[in-house]
């Protein structure tokens, strides 16, 4: 065992050493599929949105503000937005059960003239990406706050399941009302939008400083301890969600945010605050029984209470998703000391354990790059795209049918696809397109991957796909089954080969000039086989086929290592984390 820690330690941080050098910054096995979350928070318009949508400048304005967020995650290849729907006993888009947050309009219980959610649902799905809808459990804020939303307060409709502690309202886990109560604001989610999954945040006991207590309902003839019926109760609420989502549509995710330790290890203790223990959350028992398909943990620490509770996470995953909530709001001087490298160590770390996937809070401090975390995730961690992970669990496991007759003409590749691509006024299958300048197409590469979640059967080649000489397409279903590519038609013979690529590579770094290739017709993605355009290609784009990295952030970072070295090694986790001892 020892001798398999200390190789596993050897490779971690050589992979670690690699990366911190800015010549091989991206000599990375990048992973075709990973979660890539942010959650965006709405509570006060901390992330979005700044304006209240009072009249239609002003809603415009308020949409304008989502696109912009939307498009700057979209460059940064996030695939997952967890947006805050459920406020504090109050939402964001028009309930049956519950009223209008304040943070649209400026006035709990004024209605906009949009529906942000289906606003923001097609947005985020025209980008390729998922949206999860972020319900806030059992706080419902303070008491004032559910005063001002009148008869449609929880408090008011349903008051046997709220409490009131400090001035602070919760809902009351011991109530079994209350699982029904929440499953039933997931299930009207469900049932009208088209929303990728639900996670479940505040999912647990409040801290004890609350002084919350349900007790009094708690029976000692259960058999059980107050403990183990606390968790129970938690339990319940999310089995009752996972019930009542799955009965309606099986491709929705469930998650949830539990705390970011698990439990105290043998080597190393939770402090107190860790799910099983400090709140009452199991977690990683909902992965075992599959009424979550994955977590957010917030693992906002750092050192022995992040690392070794890492591969603790990655250990008891069950073969589901647990993507790493990082807190990049310590980035700000306003809320910690945390440096770049703090977060660049442990997002190595997390990839490298097999985890599933990063997740950082919050949108705000990752679009306005705080200490640089925006290039870091674009230029480093980022620079593909990536699937989400396939529900291997799950009750549907079985690849959609495969594309056909992909052809490319005049700026855009087309494809057929003979199966319903819906179920009722809902989509169920997308499509990914892959490209190379190698033939056939490896789809197993995530940097062949241009595109992913494409509605339609029809792709405008721009951005990166432009540097591609052949494309291939898949079909993959809401559940994250893909099926096998359809290469593009042609005659492959008119283009150059793959050892004329090679040729013309060797000849440049030979210092001769490359011979011509064969000319081509006129067809756009053809002329990439021109002899001017050979001449002019960078081998290494044609052989690793890497994004162009042009930061001066990197350049400056590349002279601070080179000239200060032993400044940088005081100044980063990266050289001095002993992983090893996490492995034993």
């Amino acid at each position: 065992m020892r001798k398999i820690a200390n190789n596993i330690w050897i490779l971690i941080l050589f992979l670690l050493s690699a990366v911190a050098s800015a010549q091989n910054i991206f000599d990375v096995d990048y992973p075709k599929r990973e979660e890539r979350a942010v959650w965006l928070a709405t509570i006060g318009g901390i992330d979005w949105p700044r304006t209240k949508a009072t009249d239609e400048t002003s809603t415009q304005r308020q949409k304008q503000e989502l696109i912009a967020i939307l498009d700057k995650l979209q460059r940064a290849n996030i695939n997952v937005v967890i947006l805050q729907t459920r406020v504090r006993g109050s939402v964001i888009y028009p309930s049956a059960i519950e009223t209008w947050d304040e943070t649209i309009t400026g006035h709990a219980g004024r209605a906009p003239s949009y529906d942000p959610l289906a606003f923001a649902i097609e947005e985020c799905h025209r980008r390729g990406m998922e949206l999860h809808t972020w319900l806030v459990s059992i706080p419902l804020g303070t008491a004032q706050r559910q005063r001002s939303y009148g008869t449609m307060s929880v408090t008011r409709h349903h008051a046997n399941l709220t409490k009131t502690v400090g001035g602070e309202v919760f809902m009351i886990p011991g109530q079994p009302g209350t699982a029904d109560y929440i499953a039933s604001i997931a299930r009207e989610i469900v049932e009208h939008y088209d929303v990728d999954g639900i996670n479940l945040d505040y999912i647990r006991y409040p801290e004890s400083q609350y002084r919350f207590s349900d007790e009094n309902l708690y029976k000692a003839s259960s058999g059980m301890t107050k403990a183990d019926w606390k968790r129970d109760n938690i339990t319940r609420i999310v089995r009752r969600v996972h019930d009542e989502v799955k009965a309606v549509k099986p491709w929705v995710k469930l998650s949830s945010s539990p705390i970011g330790k698990y439990r105290s290890l043998t080597r190393y203790r939770s402090g107190g605050w860790d799910c099983y223990d400090g709140v009452y959350q199991d977690p990683q028992a909902w992965l075992r029984d599959n009424i979550q398909d994955m977590l957010f943990p917030m693992m906002y620490f750092q050192g022995d209470h992040f690392y070794p509770f890492v591969y603790d996470w990655a250990e008891n995953s069950y073969g589901h998703p647990i993507a790493a909530g990082l807190g990049i709001y310590f980035l700000d001087p306003r809320e910690g000391k945390w440096q770049l490298n703090d977060v660049r160590a442990e997002m190595h770390t997390v990839r490298n354990s097999g985890m599933g996937g990063i997740a950082f809070y919050r949108s705000d401090y990752l679009t306005r790059n705080q200490k640089g975390i925006y290039d870091t995730a674009c230029e480093e961690f980022f620079p593909y795209p990536a699937l989400t992970t396939r529900m291997t669990w799950s009750t549907d496991t079985i690849a959609p049918a495969q594309p056909t007759d992909l052809y490319y003409k005049d700026g855009i590749i087309r494809w057929n696809f003979r199966e319903p691509m819906t179920e009722g006024r809902w989509q169920t299958v997308y499509f990914n397109i892959y490209g190379s300048n190698i033939y056939p197409v490896d789809v197993t590469k995530a940097e062949n991957l241009l595109a992913q979640r494409i509605p339609a059967t029809s792709y405008q080649i721009a951005g990166r796909a432009l540097t591609k000489s052949f494309y291939a397409v898949t079909a993959t279903d809401r559940f994250g089954n893909e099926s096998a590519p359809v290469q593009e038609i042609s005659n492959i013979t008119s283009r150059p080969s793959h050892e004329a690529i090679i040729a013309a590579v060797r000849q440049h770094f030979a210092g001769t000039a490359a011979p011509a290739l064969p000319k081509t017709s006129k067809n756009k993605k053809e002329k990439v086989a021109k002899p001017t355009k050979v001449k002019t290609t960078k081998p290494q784009k044609v052989k690793e086929e890497k994004p162009k990295v042009e930061k001066p952030v990197k350049v400056k970072e590349e002279k601070v290592k080179a000239e200060k070295p032993k400044k940088e090694k005081k100044s980063t986790e990266i050289h001095i984390v002993d992983f090893s001892k996490y492995l034993e």
